[in-house]
Order: C-alpha cells, then structure tokens, then sequence
C-alpha cells in the first residue's frame, strides 16, 4: 500500500486501535482533507494512500473466496456443457481445468502472502512487469468482474422464470441492483457478513445436491428407479458438436472445457481480500489451500452429478438455455427433481440456487469495486476513486461498478438465455487474460527474487512446482483465451455479436498496454530493477502490532474453529 503510516495505509488492529473510524497513528502525515455529504456521511480524499480497513476475519476469507465462485455458473450454467459435450466430455474437462487453476493459485499465493494489500495482483503487474503492463492487467480485471455483475442480475431473472414470468424483466433488474448497492455501501465487516452466510448456504446446497445425486441414483426416488450412470451408455458419455463421429466428439469436449474456464474460479476473489483481512500473512495461506480443495471437490463432483442427473438430449434442458421458455427448469439438478417426480424439493433448490446467483453478483461487485480502487490508488483511474467513507468503502468506485450492472438491461431486448451466452464469451476471454497475466508477473516476481538474493524459503508460502507450474498456467490460459470463441469460424455459425463478446478483450489488452506505454514512456522492469520492498514495512509494522481480537460468544468461536 502506499501509504504514510500504518494506521493510514491498514487499519490497525483491534488492540492496537480501538475505534477503527478514527484516525491516529504515530509519525502519520497530516489527516486528508473530509469531504462532508449531506446525510453527515463523511469521505476522505487526497493523497493516494489506501483507506480500507483490515476488518475481515479468516472465516470472511475463507467464504468469499468460496462464495464468489459458486453461483449461477454450477447451478445453472454447467447444464450447458452437458447439452454441448456430454456427461463423460464435461466431467474430464473440469477435472483437467482445476490443473491450471492449480497452477494460478500457486502463483498469487506466493506474490499476495509476500506483500498482501489492496488489489494485490493487479498492482504487482505494474511494479514486477511494467507499469504499462499494470495498467492493461488492471482494467482487464475490471472489466472481467463488473461484466460479471449484469451476468448474474440476468441470471436471477432466468431462474425467477421457472415459477412466473409475470414480473416485470425492468422490476427485477433494478431491486437486485438496489440491493447490491445497499449491501456493498455498508462498512466490510457487513459486507463480510453477509458473504459469509450466503457462503454457508452455498456450500450446503453444493454438498446437498452431491448427497441427493447418491442417493436418487441407487434407487432413493419416489419412483424406486436405481438410474446410475444411465445417461452415460443413453444416449451416452460424449455429445457429438457440429460434426459426426470424433471431430465432433472432440468440439463437444472443447466446448466443455471452454465451460470449465469460465466456472471455476477463486483464487482471485480471495487475493482481492488480502488488503482487508487481518493479520493476513497467517490467515491467508490456509485460504488459498482450503480455497482450493474445496473448490476442486464442488466444480468436479458437480459435473459429475449433473452427467449423471441428466441426459445431454434432456429437452428440458434445452427449453431453458436455447429459448428461454417460461416456467422451464434451467438447474438440471432442479430437471432431475421434477422427472423424478419429486415435490416441493425443487422449489426450495431453486430459490437456494436464486440466493447463491444474487451473493455472486455481490461479491462482484465488491471485486470489481476494490480493483478499480487498486488502480485508483497507482495513479491508473481517476483520483475521485480514491474516495472512502469513513467505513473504509471507496464509493464512487462501487457506483461505478453498478453502472455496469444496468447491461442486465439488454434482456428486454433479447431472451435471458442469449444475454447469459454473451456475458460468458465475454467474461471467459477476461477471466483467462487476467490468470495468463498473473502466471507471467509470477515469473518476473521470481527472477527478481533470485537477483536480489530473496529466498523463497522466506515467503510465507511456497508453492510447489515453482516456477515450472507458472509457465503451464501461462501456456494453458492463453491458448483457451484464443480457442474460446471456436464456434464463430466454423460454418454457418458467424454472429458479429458472438464474435465482439468473444475476442473484444483480446486486442483491447495490448492496445491498453502500448497506449500507457506511448504515453508515458513506461518499460518493462529489469529483474534487479523490481521493488521488492516497496509496502513491506507496513505490512511488517502490522504483524508485530497485532492482537487477535478473541470471539465474542461461543458462537464465534464455533465458526472460527470450523472456517478460521
């Protein structure tokens, strides 16, 4: 962070500062000038230091990277690559997927538990690469998670539509927005509440949905039917794409594996909370660890279940995604319910999978706020951003973000299903630029390291397979960011829309970086050359003022021993 003293640029601990609102630490420059608003709300602004405060607690940590991950994409959208791929198709496709992820979450763990501060990853692009470098990284992460918002305020109104399409499209676009803006306006701690009980939920339902899977396939189902793996000999494991025989066969599993690049996720969401968390060199290794295993089970076994739930010819499946009918099931979990016969359970999955589509877009929100407020803070977006409430929320970058969830809009023109498909072309392109950009600010991170004589034994997590498994996850990423709009080329399947969503991010990244190049006369950083230090007596400062705050009631306790 750069900031001027530790108070200013972490918040203090509880012990350390009782009253994380004000102000005061020792050898602190003069407070920034406070804006007044006219509800008495107050808003600091002036030099570029961070105002956040550290207020999320391991647990907070742990469910939002969780919590931002699973939503709609495992509910709803993983029914997709089945119609596309198959069963068979979409289960290796996950499971060859979470290698990569693998080897991203390798690489931010390293960097984030090293200097853990605001828009961690996005910042290391500028200061281990080259600030023009910074600069791209940083807006294509933005646009990568305000594009997510829209997605999943469409999202809620496709899945409203399995009861009643007699709400208006425009009413629940703007309740769910109001509502974000409510939820992330409040100080982080609320915001961290809140994500982490939608988190609960979330993981329940995932777990639950897993048990439900066992337990209907050996015959627990009203109709006593021992279905099993069924679907996967009829009509079978792999769905032929386009073409006959394996050309199609092999789309099919490419057009999984496309799918797979856009639903699993995390890593990101928890570095995003590094600059909040307490004491964040201890909380937030086990984060990246648990983050990923447990993400790992959920997104794999969840492609399971559902090849196993149902059939990649299922016409239901194909009403909800293809043309958005009313009152059609787009969860296949919620398909297999109501083939199965089974009452009242699908309206309760339904509007469990409702709550999760809304905490995603929350947490959206707050990422795509706090990486605009990264930028803001290195000189990359306009200085206004700065601009926190006395909370430690950046306001103006949050009502920026809700601007881009006005896209949702786009529906009233075009059904649900269609808007959901250029969201996903869009958001896959950013998603993997930004994991291609951290695996490469890893390598530069790395022989900086190694020229400046720090040892990795040092870090207060090292990876494994370093740097061997930074370059796989370069190579990966950037190979499925130009594979992923395929379809386009093929015969018969241009769409100008489908193509912008597909590939707009591709060409914008180097137009960004050579445009902050020209302009200001930016190069990349020579190994010996790359701030190492720059932020760590912060950090360190915090490390020897912290006392971790005991749980309030035995309740606290429980979930910090389970979550913490």
């Amino acid at each position: 962070m750069v900031a001027s003293g530790l108070e200013a640029a972490v918040g203090a601990p509880p012990a350390y500062r009782a009253d994380p609102d004000k102000a005061g630490s020792p050898g602190k420059e003069e407070r920034p000038a406070v804006l007044r608003l006219s509800d008495g709300e107050s808003l600091t602004s002036g030099p570029q230091h961070d105002s956040t405060h550290r207020m999320l607690k391991s647990r907070h940590v742990q469910l939002i990277g969780i919590g931002g991950t699973i939503g709609t994409a495992l509910y709803v959208q993983i029914g997709k690559g089945v119609l596309k791929g198959g069963p068979g198709s979409l289960f290796i496709a996950f499971a060859f997927w979470c290698t990569f992820i693998l080897s991203v979450t390798f690489c931010m763990a390293e960097m984030v538990t090293y200097l853990p501060i605001s828009s961690p990853f996005i910042r290391f692009a500028g200061r281990f690469v080259d600030e023009s470098f910074g600069f791209a990284a940083g807006w294509n992460f933005f646009v990568f998670e305000a594009a997510l918002v829209p997605f999943e305020v469409v999202a809620c109104n496709l899945i409203l539509r399995f009861w009643t399409d007699a709400i208006p499209t425009a009413a629940v676009i703007v309740i769910v927005i109001l509502l974000y803006a409510v939820i992330n306006l409040l100080a982080v701690k609320w915001y961290g509440e809140t994500e982490f009980w939608a988190a609960v939920g979330k993981v329940l339902l995932a777990v639950g949905l897993i048990i439900f899977t066992f337990i209907v396939m050996v015959g627990g189902n009203p109709q006593r039917d021992a279905f099993g793996f069924r679907f996967w000999r009829d009509p079978g494991a792999f769905a032929e794409l386009y073409y006959d025989g394996a050309l199609g066969k092999w789309l099919g599993f490419l057009q999984c594996l496309i799918q797979a690049a856009f639903t699993i996720a995390g890593p990101d969401y928890v570095s995003m909370a590094a600059g909040e968390a307490e004491n964040p060199r201890v909380v937030m290794p086990r984060a990246y660890n648990a983050v990923f295993y447990r993400l790992t089970a959920f997104f794999v076994l969840g492609a399971l279940c559902v090849g196993i739930l149902v059939p990649y010819n299922s016409k239901e499946l194909k009403d909800a995604f293809e043309s958005a009918l009313p009152n059609a099931a787009a969860s296949p979990y919620v398909i297999a319910m109501n083939r199965l016969g089974i009452r009242v359970l699908p309206h309760i999955v339904n509007a469990t999978v409702l709550t999760a589509a809304f905490s995603a877009g929350n947490s959206y929100v707050y990422c795509a706020s706090r990486s605009l407020y990264g930028l803001a803070l290195e000189g990359k977006a306009p200085k206004f951003m700065m601009t926190c409430t006395k909370k430690g929320v950046p306001v103006y970058c949050v009502a920026f973000v809700l601007l881009f969830a006005l896209l949702a809009f786009l529906q009233l023109e075009s059904n649900a299903a269609v808007v959901l498909d250029w969201f996903v072309q869009l958001v896959t392109a950013s998603q993997l630029i930004n994991y291609a950009v951290v695996c490469f600010t890893y390598l530069c991170f790395y022989r900086a390291m190694q020229a400046q004589g720090l040892s990795r034994d040092s870090l207060p997590y090292k990876a494994r397979f370093m740097p061997y498994a930074a370059y796989y996850g370069l190579t990966g990423t950037l190979i499925m960011a130009f594979v992923g709009g395929y379809t386009v080329f093929l015969p018969g399947q241009w769409k100008v829309p489908n193509f912008l969503f597909s590939y707009t991010m591709i060409p914008v990244f180097p137009i960004l970086f050579f445009g902050w190049k020209l302009v200001h006369k930016t190069r990349l950083l020579k190994p010996g050359e790359v701030d190492l230090h720059k932020d760590l007596a912060e950090i360190e400062e915090y490390e020897r003022h912290y006392v971790p705050q005991p749980p309030k009631n035995v309740f606290e306790k429980i979930l910090d021993k389970l979550f913490g």
